[in-house]
């Protein structure tokens, strides 16, 4: 299996390394060329969601990603990757965003929480984390809350967090996008 890395700016080298210890093999999207090759999924990393949006239309990608993510490629977006996947910007999940949700750094936290059909106690690392606002169809299912407010969300083949779960050891949603997602 092929996981394309979204490695335009923010935390996707970590992405790579858990999905390399679960036997993925992966590859970075930093121009077009790069993403014509093949892939079985795409992860949308945390970072500057607006710094992410300009260059994904500046060189190109937008359409292409896009296009795709709405013809079924799977797709995993954390934290910025949540704000890409949302209405506005990429609008590929029904989903209302509110960014830099907790505040700024300063308002970074760790919990554990339920994510539902994954598993209890997995480990939530916010850092200048959205939150979901408002699911805008049945077809968004939220999957996780914390303090009464939408941390994830899954539609069809995408999924939304945003936590990075990619900080912590923890494999489980990682495994999960791998074996039911993009299989």
């Amino acid at each position: 299996m092929t996981i394309a890395v979204l490695a335009l700016q923010g935390a996707f080298i970590e992405h790579e390394q858990m999905l390399q210890r679960l036997g993925a093999d992966t590859f970075e999207v930093r121009q077009l060329s790069d993403w014509q090759r093949p892939k079985d999924g795409l992860i949308l990393p945390g970072g500057e969601s607006t710094v992410q949006m300009r260059l994904l239309k500046e060189l190109g990608l937008y359409e292409p990603v896009r296009q795709a993510i709405l013809e079924g490629l799977p797709v995993f977006g954390t934290c910025a990757g949540m704000i890409l996947l949302s209405e506005g910007y990429l609008g590929t999940m029904d989903i209302h965003v509110r960014r830099n949700a907790y505040g700024r750094q300063l308002g970074s936290f760790h919990t554990t929480g339920n994510v539902e059909g994954i598993g209890n106690d997995i480990p939530m690392t916010f850092i200048r984390a959205p939150y979901v606002e408002e699911t805008l169809s049945d077809a968004c299912q939220p999957i996780a809350t914390i303090d009464e407010h939408i941390v994830a969300t899954r539609q069809g083949r995408q999924l939304a967090t945003a936590f990075h779960p990619e900080l912590d050891n923890d494999i489980r949603i990682h495994q999960f996008f791998l074996e039911h997602l993009c299989s």
